[in-house]
């Protein structure tokens, strides 16, 4: 039986009242600092705007059909330790210089985790690692984190969770991800709808397409909706719709579904809804069967797609779980201090050296499908 915490208030006639209905069971409401404050503090340079910009009109383009450059995902599964994520930034930015004209890298710089039932919710929730849940810093480390990865040029994704952090943190953000597990959310999909990124959404952890396509449709239209304005004001937004939405093909519980008849499957389907027929394939979850060193073996596969002339046009994208260094550790056997340096605490990530050699196969098939295309179109012209 529940036992109401009592609360007390004033009625009509100024007497006081105690109320028994109202947040019987909220232990606790602290303030959170405005998201203007937090862009106040943490501006964007022009260095970074630049940044950010090149990074979402490139993956605009991409996810449109109008560049056969391939859009890269990759990076750690979660940041926890900025230190290395930092260090790991550095390293993807000289790679994505090299290879610019073939692939469009953005890193992965997750900082909010779904769970499937509990655990760390990532470095916004409870940035200290242990459970203090201080949630105002972690909001100024990610937003910190951020911009100093766009100071050095190499823009960022994201997984977006809920209606209120975007206000922090998605002016900073080229792409971003509506995972499995919320794809089929109406609060998800009206967030996308007036996002000013590209969007991911990821098949449904069953494996259904279905929901990932009608979200897209769903975002490209206009929303009304509940949220926050940039000073913390209770709001009503609505949005024009974004035409910038695709599927992530991520595997399922049965299985993976990065195989050439799957990705013809989705694009058919896709077509039939009047959408762009091009897919973004996660390399790991379902597809690598939570293996992280099958995300070479996918990999290796997508290669081969884009250089056949049966499948090259339907694959856009590809994200990839990537750290300094491979596999993962647990943060509840552990603790924060006895971390790893550079080693995921969620998912497995394959090491840099493992990474380096992945983008430099899917580099060299995007060469490979462009250089078929141009042969196709001189012979076509002959």
């Amino acid at each position: 039986m529940l036992k109401p915490e009592l609360t007390h208030s004033r009625s009509h006639s100024g007497s006081s009242v105690v109320n028994v209905l109202d947040d019987l069971r909220v232990k606790n409401v602290r303030p959170l600092i405005p998201p203007q404050i937090l862009m106040e503090d943490y501006p964007v340079s022009q260095t970074a705007i630049n940044t950010i910009t090149a990074g979402r009109l490139g993956a605009d383009a991409i996810v449109k059909g109008q560049d056969d450059r391939l859009l890269v995902i990759v990076g750690p599964c979660s940041i926890h330790d900025t230190k290395a994520g930092l260090e790991y930034a550095k390293l993807l930015k000289a790679y994505a210089d090299g290879a610019k004209d073939h692939l469009h890298i953005l890193m992965r710089t997750y900082f909010e985790k779904p769970r499937t039932t509990v655990g760390w919710k990532g470095l916004i929730n409870d940035p200290c690692l242990d459970g203090s849940f201080q949630i105002n810093k972690g909001l100024r480390i990610a937003r910190g984190f951020l911009l100093e990865c766009a100071e050095l040029g190499i823009p960022v994704a994201v997984e977006f969770l809920d209606q209120i952090s975007p206000q922090y943190i998605a002016d900073t953000v080229s792409w971003g991800a509506i995972g499995a597990r919320t794809t089929e959310s109406q609060c998800h999909r009206e967030l996308a709808s007036g996002l000013s990124t590209p969007v991911g959404f990821k098949n449904g952890t069953n494996g259904s397409v279905g929901i990932a396509i009608d979200a897209i449709r769903a975002a490209k239209s206009g929303h009304v909706f509940l949220s926050v304005t940039k000073q913390g004001i209770s709001a009503i937004v609505e949005t024009n719709g974004n035409d910038a939405c695709h599927v992530i093909l991520r595997g399922s519980n049965t299985g993976p579904n990065f195989s050439s008849s799957h990705i013809k499957e989705c694009v058919q389907e896709l077509s039939k809804a009047g959408l762009k027929p091009l897919v973004m394939v996660d390399c790991s979850h379902g597809n690598s069967e939570k293996k992280h060193e099958r995300q070479l073996v996918v990999t290796e596969d997508l290669a081969n797609q884009l250089e056949n002339p049966e499948t090259q046009d339907f694959i856009m994208g590809v994200m990839i779980e990537s750290n300094l260094v491979e596999g993962k550790q647990s943060l509840e056997a552990l603790g924060p201090n006895k971390l790893a340096y550079g080693q995921s605490i969620t998912d497995a990530c394959l090491d840099w050296e493992s990474t380096k050699k992945a983008l430099d196969r899917l580099k060299a098939a995007v060469g490979q499908r462009r250089s078929q295309k141009l042969a196709a179109g001189s012979s076509g012209s002959a």
